[in-house]
């Protein structure tokens, strides 16, 4: 009798994780520059990399945002060729990914369980403003806001 209640069990506690497993936990996009694109691995090669995310074209100052390339996908050399040259150059880029919830247990996919789905340069020129030594007039590069409080004039 004890031996059929833990079997089943056991049989529940594998079958709620299994079910807990999903591909598509969450999805998002982030904006930034590449800062980190390398392949690593001591079984299985990944493509990583992080994005050092950007807040109205400045950089902000929390911790970059880890990624991978699925290794289950087939078109793997156009996005890895896009992040590479996006890292040297440093480019202003987009990243559509999606997060797995437990189907990357032993990182065969990737180091991160953040996979990007798409890439999309946004600003080629955002590490380089003044290239060639001529700056470009009439362009905006960023807007700042200003709220003035009138209520803290009148008590100066």
């Amino acid at each position: 009798m004890k031996r059929n209640v833990m079997k089943w069990s056991m049989l529940a506690v594998v079958g709620i994780l299994l079910i807990a497993c999903t591909e598509n936990y969450s999805r998002g996009e982030k904006v930034g520059t590449v800062i980190e694109f390398a392949q690593s691995g001591l079984i299985w090669d990944s493509w990583d990399g992080r994005l050092n995310l950007t807040q109205t074209g400045m950089n902000t100052a929390g911790e970059p945002f880890t990624f991978s390339l699925d290794n289950d996908r087939t078109d793997q050399d156009s996005l890895v060729k896009l992040l590479y040259q996006a890292q040297i150059e440093g480019w202003k880029i987009k990243v559509k990914y999606h997060r797995v919830k437990g189907k990357n247990w032993f990182e065969n996919r990737g180091r991160s369980d953040y996979f990007v789905d798409d890439v999309t340069v946004l600003d080629r020129d955002f590490a380089n403003p003044l290239r060639g030594g001529v700056a470009r007039e009439g362009r905006v590069v960023d807007t700042i806001y200003v709220v003035i409080d009138k209520s803290e004039l009148k008590n100066r």
